[in-house]
């Protein structure tokens, strides 16, 4: 864990970053789907698993793999007290994310600007979520607003 978020300027274009590993349970998926009325038979039926799924096992909706991973880079320090918002990307589904697969997030600097406010710039980031075979199951490319160095908290 960083502990302290890397301010605007401290983020050089082309480090990476990486998180911990997060075993995705049958617990995680059927509360996530609960929670948010995800009420498809994938998700829901486990005989309509065996029966239709390619997968053989419960599987995670993308959603859920991408709360996860934003959880993973929350608990690496990066954006803690630094992160100001979170002004949206682009995101795509690669593989799927099954009961008990492991994922991490490697999270590479790839673009930062100044903005017209002394106290933030806009920092672009490409987030590769790997599971534990190290095939990538979603990849995003995010932009957020970061605190510069000396704005206060």
């Amino acid at each position: 864990m960083i502990g302290q978020g890397v301010t605007f300027e401290a983020h050089e274009i082309g480090a990476v970053y990486r998180t911990l590993g997060r075993t995705v349970s049958e617990t995680d998926i059927v509360t996530f789907v609960n929670l948010c009325g995800f009420t498809e038979p994938l998700f829901m039926d486990m005989e309509y698993v065996a029966r239709e799924s390619v997968f053989g096992r419960r599987a995670a909706p993308g959603a859920l793999t991408f709360a996860l991973s934003e959880g993973l880079i929350m608990q690496t320090g990066l954006i803690h007290g630094t992160g100001m918002a979170w002004l949206g990307g682009e995101l795509r589904i690669v593989g799927p994310v099954l009961e008990g697969d492991t994922i991490r997030v490697e999270v590479e600097v790839v673009d930062k600007r100044e903005t017209k406010k002394a106290d933030r710039g806009i920092v672009t980031y490409r987030h590769a979520v790997k599971n534990q075979r190290g095939e990538v199951v979603l990849e995003a490319r995010v932009q957020r607003m970061i605190r510069r160095a000396g704005a206060g908290a």
